[in-house]
């Protein structure tokens, strides 16, 4: 198998995905077998809503961590290093034990929102470091100490610390600190679609020999017990391998040589069904439960099957490992027709295998690269494209069959039904989506899956238009035209980025998929109308929406507002300017192809002009400061401006994009249209700066809904490096706010600049939009950047930083931004990266400081990396900025 030199453009049906997910309504029968294994295995299922059949919705104590080992799901699984079929039939993770632990190592361990005393928080270290997107080659690492895990440390420490206080990590337990840890890198190699070979490397990082073991894990999610079926798939042992019995997989084999050192594993099976007396106190369902191995690993219970059948199984090896060496394991999960090709699988042929696997990165990865990219930038993008793959779960949830119970199976209790998702019954969802973060976010987010998108259209564009067609397919999308925003309250809005994300993967992929365009552009017709209907109640074209997914940049909890108080939000109406600029741009697209579009490019350059028209008289703009800013009413109905300088003030300003007039006609029309619903402006401005031809009569139309006095004063403000500007990019609230700001008025609407976790309790104390830097926003400031460079070409020029020397175009303002980003991940002078902040053993110890980490947002000032570890979605911008660098030749 080669991957292709180029990655391969493809339309939106992702035949595979589609065929093997029961999508069989949209007839894709052009399946894609190297998709069949992949690694959709989460990370987390605990504490997760799916699981969740409280009466109050608490999810992580419903089913908290230490059930996990013991307690069967129902909707998901989850594991370490772990890979699926497509449909989630079989899963096949790693297990560890250091011979201390109480506890086998199964999956990661971390707190629960209510015990993080910044939300929820993985407590490990794993870092993805290859990965295909075709799946042939995964590689991913994992760092276990050889002394006891300290959970109940880091769970005791971390109640003690309050929202004051940094996070209490591993490394600070100074379980690391004389390197007495096994560092297990898992590599999976495909041979074939059916054949997937895999390594596991052991290596004593300590300073004297220890023991370890081992246990590559195998086993059927539990479907059986909620659909009362009489034939349960089965494992059983047969030869020298581990076959599986099951209507659609029956005939793999799961095979295990000897290590690398002589060492030969045993088997051991149990059943994947819950500990009834453990968990609830009730008769046994089966004498060998999921949680069996795990018994007998750590307490020689006999609580595995002697009759060596099962519906879980693990080849234990047990490894005695000399300090600074390490051991090799390999394993074959195969079709029955595989396995008979190769009879001696785990010499030669495994090797080749594996090397052939590396071969094909290392050509996709170059064949991507642009000519003047360097190593350490090239890593950057291997590594956040490895986090991309690895991230991709299957999600499986049928909302009305959550909310009303299995048929068989007691029903939820009362109050489960009033918790949340109510109004999604219709939402149905069995497909593989590209998830923020496999642990502290293993579900899906609509505003980061669009995002998620971008950098998906350079490793795989058909796996990008799926994931963006998917969301609008009729067992997502509400019959209203909303979209569900995340699994924990799918009525939340988010902001409407699924337009730009469109069009961007459209671009991306050569400009050619006009029918993915326009099967986008269709339904989302109708999440604009939603919007216009639902969250612009007054018809005044001001807009709400609540967090708008900026959570707590607020003084006020913008989706939970007084009684009787109101908030009109610039963001909120800067998005649906954003909004109508990106369908107006998939318009002209769908336009030159078909004229029947013509009218969607006027119906939009309206509807942008018309919210132009209601921010100029909202009062939201303030000329003194020459920001935008909320306006709050309270019950009384007095109102004041929320005069916070964040990015809720800077959102109008992405709403920018230019219209070049190629077609004579339609330039006649959009111009008498757009000066006509323009006109107030023109003559206030005196000038009619929004039209430029250039020196060979092509003419440009700039879509913004400010004018160029209020763009330039809200640079002003947002470039300068005492205020929004920092060296690692933009600060969602101003730094100037060290001093806080107190909303008149209103008891407790405190906001100050804090540019690492927040230290308020506002959607559940894990969001921090008070300071630090986050990607999306700081991704779509520079595409609009772009935007203005693209009409005001390289003559115009600003001071960039404010109150510098220096005068750029928009282009060079464009890049220095990207490049600010970009720098997070790249080593100093000093060999650091800024990732890591203070952290020495990241920053020095060659174990560490060349693994990266994709954080969910960045530290205001010194650019360390907060927050979910993993949240590789949409802080993989990073490889659109590193592939497609913003300037003029890049659009």
């Amino acid at each position: 198998m080669n991957e292709h030199r180029k990655p391969p453009t493809g339309t939106v049906e992702h035949g595979r995905l589609a065929e093997a997910t029961g999508r069989l309504e949209d007839g894709l029968h052009d399946a894609n077998p190297w998709y069949e294994w992949g690694p959709y295995l989460s990370e987390r299922a605990w504490g997760t809503v799916r699981e969740d059949y409280s009466a109050d919705g608490d999810a992580w104590s419903y089913f908290p961590h230490d059930h996990a080992r013991s307690r069967a799901y129902r909707w998901n699984e989850d594991g370490m290093a772990g890979i699926s079929d497509i449909a989630h039939d079989f899963c096949l993770a790693l297990s560890l034990w250091n011979g201390v632990d109480p506890i086998l190592k199964e999956r990661m361990f971390g707190l629960t929102g209510p015990q993080g005393n910044h939300g929820e928080d993985v407590k490990e270290y794993w870092w993805y470091l290859q990965g295909l997107p075709s799946h042939a080659l995964l590689q991913w690492r994992y760092h276990y100490p050889q002394a006891e895990f300290p959970y109940a440390d880091l769970i005791a420490e971390n109640a003690r610390r309050g929202r004051e206080d940094f996070e209490y990590e591993l490394l600070d337990t100074g379980i690391f600190d004389d390197s007495r840890f096994w560092i297990v890198d898992v590599t999976y190699a495909k041979a074939s679609p059916t054949d997937l070979l895999m390594q596991v490397d052991v290596t004593n990082n300590g300073p004297d020999e220890a023991t370890i073991d081992v246990l590559p894990t195998g086993w059927f999610r539990n479907s059986w017990r909620v659909a009362g079926m009489s034939e349960i798939p089965g494992l059983s042992f047969s030869g020298d391998a581990v076959v599986l019995d099951h209507h659609r997989l029956g005939g793999y084999r799961l095979q295990a040589a000897p290590a690398s050192d002589g060492t030969r594993p045993q088997i051991l099976f149990c059943d994947n069904e819950t500990n009834i007396p453990k968990i609830f106190g009730g008769d046994p369902i089966s004498a060998y439960p999921k949680d069996g191995i795990n018994d007998h690993v750590v307490s020689g219970a006999a609580t595995v099957n002697p009759n060596r059948t099962g519906t879980k199984a693990a080849w234990h090896y047990r490894l005695a490992v000399p300090a600074g060496q390490t051991v090799q394991l390999r394993l074959r999960l195969s079709d029955a027709d595989s396995a008979a090709h190769d009879i001696d699988w785990a010499g030669t042929s495994f090797e080749e295998t594996q090397d052939a696997r590396q071969a094909d990165a290392d050509e996709f990865y170059a064949a991507l690269a642009p000519d003047d990219i360097d190593t350490e930038r090239m890593r950057i993008v291997t590594q956040a494209s490895a986090g991309l793959i690895w991230s991709k779960q299957m999600y499986s949830y049928d909302v009305s069959r959550w909310l009303d119970g299995d048929p068989g199976e007691p029903p939820p209790p009362a109050g489960h039904k009033a918790v949340r998702n109510e109004g999604w019954r219709h939402l149905d969802a069995r497909d593989i989506l590209a998830m923020p973060d496999p642990w502290e976010y293993p579900w899906f987010a609509a505003w980061d899956l669009a995002f998620h998108t971008i950098p998906w259209a350079h490793l795989d564009p058909a796996f990008a238009k799926y994931q963006l067609v998917v969301l609008l397919r009729e067992w997502f999308q509400h019959p209203n035209g909303a979209l569900p925003a995340y699994e924990w309250n799918f009525d939340d809005v988010n902001p409407p980025v699924h337009a730009l994300a469109a069009l961007r993967v459209f671009i991306i992929d050569g400009g050619t998929d006009v029918q993915f365009l326009e099967r986008v552009f269709q339904k989302l017709l109708l999440n604009f109308t939603w919007w216009l209907n639902r969250e612009d109640p007054e018809g005044n074209n001001i807009f709400g929406g609540g967090f708008l997914g900026l959570d707590n940049i607020s003084p006020v909890d913008r989706s939970h507002l007084p009684p009787g108080a109101t908030l009109e939000q610039s963001d909120g109406t800067g998005w649906m300017a954003f909004y109508s600029a990106a369908m107006l741009s998939i318009a002209q697209h769908l336009a030159d192809t078909d004229s029947v579009y013509e009218d969607m490019v006027i119906k939009f350059l309206e509807q942008f002009a018309l919210i132009g028209e209601a921010l100029e008289k909202s009062g939201l703009h303030d000329q003194e400061d020459g920001f935008y800013y909320d306006r709050f009413t309270d019950s009384a109905g007095n109102s004041s401006a929320i005069k916070v300088q964040s990015l809720v003030g800077v959102i109008p300003a992405l709403a920018a994009a230019t219209v070049p007039l190629h077609d004579a006609t339609r330039a006649g029309r959009l111009r008498k249209r757009f000066q006509r619903r323009f006109s107030n402006l023109e003559k206030r401005e005196r000038r009619s700066w929004r039209f430029r031809t250039d020196a060979a009569g092509h003419t440009r139309i700039l879509l913004s809904v400010l004018t160029s006095d209020q763009l330039q004063r809200l640079l002003h403000t947002v470039f300068d490096e005492n205020a929004m500007l920092s060296p690692y990019g933009l600060r969602s609230v101003s730094k100037k706010y060290e001093v806080p700001y107190v909303l008149p008025n209103e008891a407790g609407a405190v906001i100050d600049y804090e540019p690492a976790e927040s230290r308020t309790a506002m959607f559940g104390g894990n969001s921090n939009w008070r300071g630090p830097i986050w990607f999306p926003i700081n991704y779509l400031a520079i595409r609009a950047m772009v935007q203005y460079g693209r009409f005001f070409g390289e003559e115009t020029r600003i001071h960039y930083p404010t109150g510098s020397d220096d005068e750029l175009s928009f282009f060079e303002i464009a890049h220095d931004m990207a490049e600010r980003l970009i720098s997070i991940w790249l080593p100093d002078a000093n060999g650091r990266r800024p990732v890591y902040g203070g952290t020495d053993i990241l920053q020095t110890d060659p174990a560490w400081k060349d693994n990266l980490l994709f954080n969910e947002y960045f530290h205001g000032d010194n650019g360390a990396g907060l927050g979910a570890g993993h949240q590789t979605g949409w802080t993989a911008l990073v490889i659109d900025l590193l592939l497609r660098p913003p300037n003029k030749s890049h659009h």
